[in-house]
């Protein structure tokens, strides 16, 4: 069993920053990709940014110039730097992973259970 556990979040004024974490831990063969993704109230779940285990990244188009993904792999850990905030960036941000268990070389697809980020004055 993996289990993905997001910290970080929380009330900013707008243009402020913040940065999230989320550790991964259990019996971890392989992490492939990990994504921050986020969901609005009323929205759909969106993806923010995805990192590969390679170090290659990609980010949507509003996060873009002002977010930036990265891990530690010693630490099994992925990182969201959100710079110049704006309100439209409130939402729930959830941590996903693509993993293998040690026992197994399928990967599956791991969420943690949501951090709340609020942009406001």
């Amino acid at each position: 069993q993996v289990q993905l556990v997001e910290s970080g979040g929380g009330l900013v004024q707008p243009g402020k920053s913040l940065r999230l974490s989320c550790a991964a831990s259990g019996s971890i063969g392989s992490i492939y990709v990990m994504n921050w993704y986020r969901q609005a109230p009323g929205k759909q779940r969106e993806l923010v940014a995805g990192i590969t285990s390679g170090g290659s990244t990609n980010y949507a188009h509003s996060a873009k110039g002002r977010f930036a993904i990265s891990r530690d792999n010693a630490k099994n850990t992925v990182y969201l730097q959100m710079n110049s905030l704006k309100p439209e960036d409130t939402a729930v941000y959830y941590c996903n992973g693509i993993i293998t268990l040690a026992t197994m070389s399928v990967p599956r697809n791991y969420w943690g259970q949501g951090t709340q980020v609020t942009i406001s004055s």
